[in-house]
């Protein structure tokens, strides 16, 4: 826990998590908001959150081959990742592009163990997305890693298609009275 309580502290101190209350991209209420790209514009954090990832990753493969992230929230993490692991990076785009090479990816999963970062999930719906355009490329994918999990369903949906959701903090950390300012 005292591992998972330098995140917090950091994503309270950089004011990406704060305490009121929010209505999330899914519709729903909150009584917290988590804004991982706020955090990742701090390098402190950055760091954090890729050093944390990065002690996953033997624990999870021998070698991955790439590791992705999603546009807009990943990217950052993804790049961070990359470059402490050195693991080549992945970004996986929501829509094709209409100009240049038309691809959701930058970067290739074809054929590759791909280990998927997302900044939060609550459902997991885009998360699923990018699985199964990894999947449907050739792309070998079982392990998603989160910054954040609202407990809202990802990690059950995930498990649907077999893949793992593992997260550096959980929504039973994120709500707790002690870690909020209640004054944001």
């Amino acid at each position: 826990m005292e591992a998972k309580k330098e995140l917090i502290d950091a994503l309270i101190r950089t004011g990406a998590l704060t305490h009121g209350k929010f209505t999330l991209a899914s519709g729903k209420e909150s009584t917290y908001y988590i804004d991982i790209k706020k955090a990742c514009a701090d390098p402190t954090t950055l760091s954090i959150i890729s050093r944390k990832i990065c002690d996953i990753i033997p624990i999870l493969f021998d070698v991955a081959d790439v590791v992705a992230g999603i546009e807009l929230g990943g990217v950052s993490i993804v790049t961070a990742v990359s470059l402490d692991s050195r693991i080549p990076m992945v970004i996986v785009r929501k829509k094709v592009k209409s100009y240049g090479i038309e691809n959701f990816f930058i970067g290739e999963v074809e054929n590759k163990r791909v280990l998927l970062l997302d900044d939060v999930t609550t459902t997991g719906g885009s998360v699923i997305e990018a699985v199964e355009k990894i999947r449907g490329v050739g792309g070998i994918i079982d392990t998603v890693i989160t910054v954040a999990d609202r407990d809202e369903g990802a990690k059950e949906n995930l498990k649907t298609i077999g893949v793992e959701l593992i997260a550096l903090v959980d929504h039973s950390m994120l709500k707790k009275d002690d870690y909020h300012n209640k004054d944001n």
